[in-house]
């Protein structure tokens, strides 16, 4: 069939009219999508040229309690130049002289920085580095340069500002300082004071415009930021920074000393609970220490014979000892079940008072009393721990603290021998932290006391928030009880045969306890076998003031390991230096003199003196004189510290003077 004229020309139509219907159809689309999507492809066109970015805020101060900084924020800024934006007549005439300010400022010669200047144009580079983290007076004297003191549009000048953290006392406490950090997840790690305190000196963000240019980089828009970030809030904690040097030296020295694995110190303000120093130092593969972890508070461990006090004040409340009862400590060990328990003393002590059991440390004896007093009912020996709150964390803001364990009777663990071993610190575990708690409870009266690491936040002059003392526990336990148990630890030090016998001074009075616990003894290896060396307790012991806990992890055998040899040295020093620093009052109280009642003090000891006594009486209050020629009457031997009247004697009265050899009388 022949192809007509007719034909081409309907084929031409139906082609036309198919490319008419596609032109019209390019053109309902492109008007959709310009009314139903252009604002979203505009908005993600923006995005890809124009972003904001977070500026992060400067974090608030961290001050010791005398206001000295221990953590502060810090601007630092890199200045980049932009080579496009700049006029060539402007360039040529600004070069040199920008050279020669920049080589002036930081010291590199000038033809370096011109060469710097000019490849960066002939690059065109808008994001040339000329200078990283300046601080704040380098970059005000850089954005007055020559060609740079136009601005970011007629010179090129490009600002960029971080925040860092510095530690103005460098490694001491820097894990109590500690961190607060965000890796690329989000994820944020909280350490130490920073990470505690965070909500308070976190600030809130700012925001800053940037433009995207070549090679995927970002420069800032203008010298405004979008929103001005907002300072955090200063914190003032109730860290003393002289304490804490004298507490990281003298830990410091003992561990290099012992070649020991870690250790901590942690001194504390009786009466408040305000903790004025913690230092926690960990030994490196090289030999050295560092801040590595926070052992005062993270690290629960078995307490060792620092815990016979808390299985004393329980056997005390509960009537089941006082300190004049008797225990036989036999040959220095006591078989219980398949288990023996020693005392370090070869031979032992044998028949000898609670009060001396607590002196010397016997192990046999706190676990005849403890066991032989509760074994029918052993919970009541559980709950009187737990009514001290033993068994509960202290709640402390840091992150980490460890988790106290005290077990139930019928608990995973607990067995016929439970109640022994518990009296002298194992089957138990304890922080650093919560030990001292307890015995600083005991120097203030019976009071246990949240331990306190803020003072106050502000505001530059202007306090937001104070922080007073937090009480957990009113009354650990009774008033006679407390008053026992500190003539008890004042003996561990005071007298010749006390564990702390070697930290005794006429020039300072302490109050402790020592402890020697196991370490990995579970598999009975003699060469694995490690020691933890403790020494908790206060001063002055008549009147206290700090609390103080030195623990020393592992520390070398071949040099020694017990408490009052390891840890107690570390006690003294930081007590006699703490006391030797405090300041002296500038002004002497009012007083009047008045003349004593001579015929009555007579009296008093005369009739005394009378008497066939059997036990020591009460000396308290008695003129030094009176007490001295009473005694040495007896056949005692004295010994008289200070001048005065009788302010405390060493033997308590109603001792059996045949069992007495020599008493100290402490006059004021």
């Amino acid at each position: 069939m022949a192809v007509t004229p007719s034909h081409i020309l309907r084929r031409l139509y139906l082609v036309a009219g198919g490319l008419f219907l596609f032109a019209g159809a390019v053109v309902f689309k492109l008007v959709n999508l310009q009314a139903a999507q252009g604002e979203k492809y505009r908005d993600l066109a923006m995005q890809r040229t124009e972003k904001l970015f977070t500026i992060a805020p400067n974090r608030g101060n961290l001050y010791s309690d005398d206001g000295s900084l221990l953590a502060t924020s810090v601007s630092k800024y890199t200045i980049r130049f932009d080579a496009v934006t700049v006029k060539e007549e402007t360039f040529r005439a600004t070069v040199q002289p920008l050279a020669k300010a920049l080589a002036a400022q930081f010291g590199k010669p000038a033809d370096y920085y011109e060469k710097l200047l000019k490849k960066a144009r002939t690059n065109k580079n808008r994001y040339a580095l000329i200078a990283r983290d300046l601080d704040y007076s380098d970059f005000l004297a850089v954005r007055e340069f020559p060609l740079f003191e136009l601005g970011p549009y007629k010179g090129g000048l490009i600002i960029e500002q971080r925040t860092v953290r510095e530690h103005p006392l460098g490694k001491i406490a820097e894990r109590s300082v500690g961190y607060e950090r965000y890796d690329d997840n989000g994820y944020v790690t909280r350490v130490g004071l920073e990470g505690a305190f965070g909500d308070y000196l976190r600030g809130k963000e700012g925001k800053r415009l940037k433009q995207k240019i070549a090679k995927g980089q970002w420069k800032p828009i203008g010298l405004d930021n979008i929103i001005e970030p907002k300072d955090g809030y200063d914190v003032v904690s109730t860290i003393d920074i002289n304490i804490q040097d004298i507490a990281h030296h003298a830990l410091l020295r003992q561990l290099e000393h012992y070649k020991a694995e870690h250790g901590t110190v942690i001194v504390m303000e009786t009466a408040t609970g305000a903790i004025k120093a913690i230092s926690n130092l960990g030994r490196t593969e090289e030999g050295t220490y560092y801040e590595r972890l926070n052992y005062a508070i993270g690290e629960s461990h078995e307490p060792g014979s620092t815990f016979k006090l808390m299985s004393l004040v329980a056997a005390l409340e509960d009537g089941v000892v006082d300190t004049s009862t008797v225990i036989d400590t036999e040959r220095g060990y006591w078989r219980l079940y398949d288990r023996v328990v020693r005392d370090s003393k070869h031979g032992g002590y044998g028949e000898i008072t609670v009060s001396k059991a607590f002196e010397v440390s016997s192990n046999t004896a706190f676990a005849k009393i403890i066991h032989n007093g509760y074994k029918e009912k052993p919970q009541n020996f559980v709950n009187r721990l737990m009514e001290m709150r033993l068994h509960e964390p202290l709640g402390m803001p840091i992150k980490g603290e460890g988790v106290p364990v005290i077990r139930n009777p019928g608990d995973k663990g607990w067995s016929g021998i439970s109640l022994a071993w518990m009296s002298h610190g194992y089957e138990v575990s304890m922080t650093p932290l919560q030990t001292l708690a307890f015995y600083n409870a005991i120097a203030n009266g019976g009071e246990l006391l949240r331990p306190r690491l803020i003072r106050e936040v502000r505001e530059w002059d202007r306090t937001v928030e104070k922080f007073d003392k937090e009480v957990l526990h009113p009354q650990i336990c009774s008033p006679e009880t407390v008053g026992k148990v500190q003539e008890l630890l004042r003996k561990v030090v005071s007298e010749k045969h006390g564990t702390g016998h070697k930290l005794d001074t006429p020039f300072l009075s302490l109050a402790g306890k020592t402890g020697t616990a196991q370490k990995n003894y579970v598999g009975k290896d003699p060469e694995k076998l490690a020691y933890i060396s403790t020494f908790a307790g206060y001063f002055p012991a008549e009147e206290p003031l700090y609390s103080c806990i030195v623990v020393v992890h592992e520390p070398d055998k071949s040099v020694g390991y017990y408490g009052a040899d390891v840890s107690g040295p570390v006690f003294q020093s930081v007590a006699q230096k703490i006391l030797a620093n405090r300041p002296i009052e500038s002004h002497l109280p009012e007083f009047t003199l008045e003349k004593p009642d001579l015929d009555e003090a007579y009296e008093g000891y005369y009739s005394l003196a009378q008497e066939k006594m059997q036990t020591l009486p009460d000396l308290r209050g008695m003129s030094g004189m009176d007490a001295v020629s009473l005694l040495e009457n007896l056949g005692l031997e004295v010994e008289v510290r200070g001048n005065g009247k009788v302010k405390r004697q060493s033997v308590s009265k109603g001792t059996d003077i045949s069992q007495v050899k020599r008493v100290i009388l402490e006059l004021s």
